[in-house]
């Protein structure tokens, strides 16, 4: 839910869990679209494990990186089309006339420093397999505790975890992959719980105590 290159704004005032129409109390964040609403409540914050599951998020938050999270999800099933799928071995073997195809594809985001980013990450992650995987790499970073936010000023958006993280990913040529993208990466995957703590999905993923 962060972006890398948005220009800094004025503190949001800090606001508590929302309660919905059905009388489930949800972040903010997730009440404003339905497509958020149903991400928050089905997917975000969960466990994520398995190389191509992984490097899907990882290419969509790196994509994310100065927009909305709400016109990533929306792009969602075209950008699965449009990169096999996130199976890596399909996109590490990407030519540049790919590259050039994805450029001319409206239905994703058209940024070539990201699409080439996605094609350099999965040769990253092919190289990782030597030393356990993308999985092995980015699990090895799980916090001994999580944040345990009461509003959404409390939500942090960056971490020592995160900067590690990045700095890992960094190391092993992976792009787009900065302290914040990483934070929402952990956030994503269930490695860091930052649901609010009247939250509904709080503690969902089994990870991480209430």
């Amino acid at each position: 839910m962060t972006s890398e290159t948005a220009p800094a704004t004025p503190a949001a005032p800090a606001r508590a869990a929302v309660v919905g129409d059905d009388g489930l109390a949800r972040c903010p964040w997730a009440v404003s679209h339905p497509l958020n609403r149903h991400y928050h409540d089905t997917e975000w914050g969960l466990v994520v494990r398995g190389e191509q599951a992984l490097f899907e998020r990882v290419t969509l938050e790196a994509f994310q990186s100065g927009l909305s999270w709400l016109t990533i999800l929306a792009k969602r099933p075209a950008f699965r089309t449009a990169f096999a799928d996130f199976d890596v071995d399909a996109v590490a073997a990407f030519t540049d006339a790919d590259v050039e195809r994805l450029m001319g594809d409206a239905a994703i985001v058209r940024n070539r420093a990201k699409i080439e980013a996605a094609r350099s990450n999965a040769r990253a992650a092919i190289d990782l397999r030597a030393d356990g995987g993308l999985d092995a790499l980015i699990w090895s970073h799980l916090p001994a505790a999580t944040p345990a936010p009461r509003t959404t000023a409390e939500v942090p958006t960056v971490s020592a975890g995160s900067r590690a993280l990045a700095r890992d990913l960094r190391a092993r040529g992976f792009r787009f992959v900065g302290p914040t993208t990483a934070h929402a990466l952990m956030e994503a995957i269930g490695l860091i719980d930052t649901h609010l703590l009247d939250c509904h999905r709080r503690a969902t993923s089994g990870v991480h105590p209430a």
